[in-house]
């Protein structure tokens, strides 16, 4: 049990308290965060984007693709990396909701913030819209969270992507003629964020209806390269009699910490099947001929996430249309001899 559950705890606490229990036994009949502005922006719209790990490629993308979509509305756009710091997320809020922003579009580092962020936005009259990541207004945990108390959302389908990376490592099991008694299963994820859950869930839904009978090993990590790569290290330490490895995750750094822990063990790519989900770091093992355990990645692209989430704003607050719960761009699969043609850039 790592110390981020502890913190959740205590935050998730504090929320309730400060929100008292009126709010937190909730009907879910009072509209969300990004519902409590009815009043359209006459004059020029400025936004704010709370992003959590601004400094991952998949976020910078995002940034890039929100700033685009804004200079083509005329919108002014303030980006703000929050990094993983949960009480620079509320603060932030705060501070927007201060300088008057005309909306908020956020990505929490921490679900468990989510009530205060909510009651700070409405308090404010600011509309609140998140991208990737759930929230909800009632509570710190969005998987307990009613559908009507969700903040809506602009991001990708979880169940539709992890369903594909589970279909596409299915193709690579047939492919590589392997036996399930051989075979292992890691499925890692920071496991208190709903979508990472969500993803891996489908993931093992479709591959297991595929392939019945491959044992899977659930590791929970930090959604980091690192951290996923030393807690699957353990794994793979303990299963050491296992011949063949799938790997998947909520996202490319987790399947990329499983591939090199597995080839810091001496297990070759081609007793590897890596499947990411981004492909920002897949793309990395594919720049040359030389053989690889990460097989494919299904392509997110934040640049259309950050833009789509601009629009809705955008669409809010100048023409009064309301948020969707949900909106999903578009994901694309690539290989080796497909990542370029699908237009992924691999910094």
């Amino acid at each position: 049990m790592n110390s981020s559950f502890h913190r959740n705890i205590a935050v998730a606490t504090g929320l309730l308290l400060t929100l008292g229990l009126a709010t937190a036994c909730s009907s879910g009949k009072e509209s969300s965060g990004g519902d409590a502005v009815d009043k359209k922006v006459d004059g020029k719209i400025s936004l704010t984007y709370l992003q959590k790990q601004g400094d991952q490629e998949y976020f910078i993308g995002e940034a890039a693709g929100a700033k685009a979509k804004a200079k083509e509305l005329g919108i002014d756009l303030k980006v703000v990396n929050l990094g993983n710091d949960a009480n620079k997320t509320v603060s932030e809020v705060q501070s927007a909701v201060a300088q008057k922003t005309s909306g908020i579009i956020i990505v929490v580092p921490d679900p468990a913030v989510g009530p205060q962020v909510v009651q700070t936005a409405k308090d404010g009259k600011v509309a609140l819209l998140t991208s990737d990541d759930q929230i909800c207004t009632t509570g710190p945990d969005p998987a307990a969270c009613g559908k009507d108390d969700l903040v809506p959302r602009i991001g990708f389908s979880g169940a539709q992507m992890g369903g594909e990376v589970g279909k596409r490592a299915a193709a690579e099991f047939g492919k590589a003629g392997w036996k399930a008694a051989d075979t292992r299963v890691i499925s890692a994820w920071k496991q208190d964020v709903t979508v990472c859950g969500d993803r891996v869930s489908a993931a093992k839904k479709t591959f297991d209806a595929a392939v019945p009978g491959v044992k899977t090993i659930n590791v929970p990590t930090d959604n980091t390269p690192t951290g996923a790569q030393d807690k699957i290290a353990a794994t793979i330490t303990a299963n050491s009699k296992v011949k063949n490895w799938v790997v998947w995750g909520c996202n490319d750094e987790n399947a990329m910490g499983g591939v090199t822990a597995l080839q810091n063990a001496g297990i070759g790519p081609d007793h590897v099947i890596g499947v990411g989900l981004g492909a920002y770091l897949a793309c990395k093992e594919w720049q040359t001929d030389k053989k690889s355990g990460m097989k494919a990645a299904l392509f997110i692209n934040g640049k259309d996430v950050g833009a789509l989430a601009v629009q809705t704003m955008y669409d809010k607050l100048k023409n009064g249309k309301n948020f969707p719960q949900e909106a999903f761009a578009p994901t694309t699969m690539v290989d080796h001899s497909s990542w370029k043609t699908a237009g992924l850039t691999c910094g």
